[in-house]
């Protein structure tokens, strides 16, 4: 079964795509369809965002669709500052790789070198009658103001976050790192809540 994961973040589709094919299901994404939408991702959480990704793409397309999105929040920032759903977008301006780089290390600077982080993570499906939701978080991390040179593509603040477990730049890690911090965080719980929603849609 054929369905959209309504992102064109390659990482992202890379993380899922693999072991949702060995359970039959074929994820297409937004660059395999000649489509210019942009919803207004004005949600109030990842959950609702992702939603609003869901719906948009399924009223364009109509094939069963996932929406995906994440918050971020970090100790000891004052709340005007905090990301929450605007991880990309600051003042209103979407941010490339580098300027989230250089936006977050000098965030850090501004508020002590080394400051702890959380992702929350919203994931949706939909097939135009009914939608599944799911939610997790990653257990918390370090945001430091020096940058790694190495760079993930689709996840720049890899270069800026360091996983206290093993003391390394999140772009660094091994399997067996991340492995570490797996308690907090199970892959395939979301690989079963995307194959399980498909399935009974």
């Amino acid at each position: 079964m054929k369905v959209l994961f309504a992102t064109s973040n390659p990482a992202k589709v890379k993380k899922y795509a693999d072991k949702l094919k060995e359970n039959g299901i074929e994820l297409l994404t937004l660059k395999d369809f000649d489509i210019d939408l942009h919803p207004d991702e004005n949600g109030q959480n990842a959950l609702e965002n992702a939603f609003i990704k869901a719906k948009a793409y399924y009223d364009e397309l109509n094939i069963i669709t996932i929406g995906m999105d994440n918050n971020l929040y970090i100790d000891g920032i004052p709340d005007d500052k905090q990301p929450g759903v605007f991880v990309k977008r600051i003042n209103g301006k979407e941010l490339n790789d580098d300027e989230m780089i250089e936006h977050y290390t000098s965030l850090v600077k501004e508020f002590g070198g080394k400051l702890k982080a959380r992702w929350v993570y919203g994931m949706v499906v939909y097939n135009g009658k009914e939608k599944r939701e799911y939610t997790w978080s990653k257990g918390d991390f370090y945001f430091i103001d020096k940058p790694c040179e190495r760079r993930n593509p689709g996840y720049p603040l890899d270069s800026i976050s360091i996983m206290p477990e093993c003391n390394k730049y999140f772009v660094d890690l091994t399997e067996e790192d991340k492995k570490l911090n797996e308690q907090n965080y199970n892959e395939d719980e979301v690989i079963e809540f995307i194959v399980k929603s498909v399935g009974e849609m």
